[in-house]
């Protein structure tokens, strides 16, 4: 079967034209525990971006995408879990081609149902954020992803009008934290507040001034979605001993753990390509992760994150999608939906 796809051949700078081809690419039929979509819809995270940048020169062009939400159209002989014509939701695995084509290979483990009571571009902006947001709240700093199992305890989240953070403030408020989080404007400020944070810290000022002026001594856990390098030193001081740093982030220097040891501070990495990069046991609970996802959204608990959609996938729209994420400044979730019109 082919596909229309949008291909790169050598990472670019987005300003040199990022690179971005259309492109036919040959898709193979299911085996094993693969499944066949037809993708609807995609969005664009700062991975995307990243591996687009650093992509070395090869002949066959590489697709990009790690969000969709589609139509399965055909499965291998052990999967068990989907049927055709379910539509489902993902965010796939970096080392398999991605969702920039109108046909993709992935694995049963790493989809879910998407949500049935939103539309297909609000649940294309969902999977890579809420496995990821998912993961550090519950697996990494091990609060209970139950309703109101938190209460008492707080995390702060640093950037939280990003996609990870807009999801995470949700998850955080629902499993019952007192939501912390960092904001610069105005209209990110009433973006968090909206999705439920209880304290919105200004990055640009002290943020232990202003945990203080509002009573608040230390918070129980921290979720770092933003430099990494700049934001574990002024997080650090402001943490309750024992407790737990999450970053996602890739830090560009040594990191000063030093500053962990006084208090005993655990520091952990989010990434969740791992699961599928190493096709660990533990691959399939991002499955389950994104049917509970789902199970929330329809239930009314989560709002979607889509703030931006653009009709047509191809090499022009997808460029114009990475260059707004790499402004560092989106407000939630930017989706592209087919048809792909390159």
């Amino acid at each position: 079967m082919q596909a229309k796809a949008v291909g790169i051949y050598q990472g670019a700078a987005i300003d040199a034209g990022s690179g971005f081809q259309d492109v036919t690419i040959e898709v193979p039929k299911p085996t094993g525990r693969d499944i066949l979509v037809a993708v609807q819809a995609v969005s664009v995270n700062p991975i995307d971006t990243k591996q687009r940048q650093a992509q070395p020169a090869v002949t066959t062009p590489r697709v990009l995408g790690f969000d969709a939400v589609g139509k399965v159209l055909a499965v291998g002989e052990a999967v068990t879990s989907v049927m055709t014509d379910d539509i489902v939701y993902y965010a796939g695995a970096v080392d398999r081609p991605g969702s920039d084509a109108e046909y993709q290979l992935v694995d049963e483990r790493l989809v879910a149902l998407a949500p049935q009571n939103w539309s297909v571009t609000d649940a294309a902006g969902v999977p890579l954020t809420a496995l990821t947001a998912w993961e550090a709240l519950f697996e990494k700093l091990g609060w209970v992803p139950e309703k109101d199992a938190n209460s008492g305890h707080s995390v702060l989240i640093v950037n939280g009008a990003g996609g990870v953070g807009s999801i995470a403030i949700q998850l955080a408020k629902w499993a019952g934290l007192t939501v912390i989080t960092t904001t610069g404007r105005p209209e990110t400020t009433a973006w968090v507040k909206q999705l439920g944070a209880d304290m919105v810290l200004d990055y640009h000022q002290d943020l232990a001034a202003q945990l203080q002026a509002q009573g608040v001594a230390m918070v129980d856990s921290a979720v770092l979605l933003h430099s990494t390098d700049l934001y574990l030193p002024k997080v650090a001081p402001l943490m309750r001993p024992l407790s737990t740093i999450v970053a996602v982030v890739t830090n560009a220097q040594p990191l000063p753990m030093a500053l962990l040891k006084a208090k005993s501070l655990n520091f952990a990495w989010e990434f969740m390509f791992t699961k599928a990069n190493y096709q660990v046991p533990e691959m399939a609970t991002q499955g389950m992760i994104l049917a509970r996802v789902a199970a929330l959204a329809d239930a009314g608990v989560l709002v979607a994150t889509t703030k931006q959609v653009v009709t047509g996938i191809n090499a022009a729209t997808l460029t114009a999608a990475h260059r707004t994420v790499e402004t560092g400044q989106m407000l939630g979730k930017i989706v592209l939906t087919a048809p792909f019109n390159g």
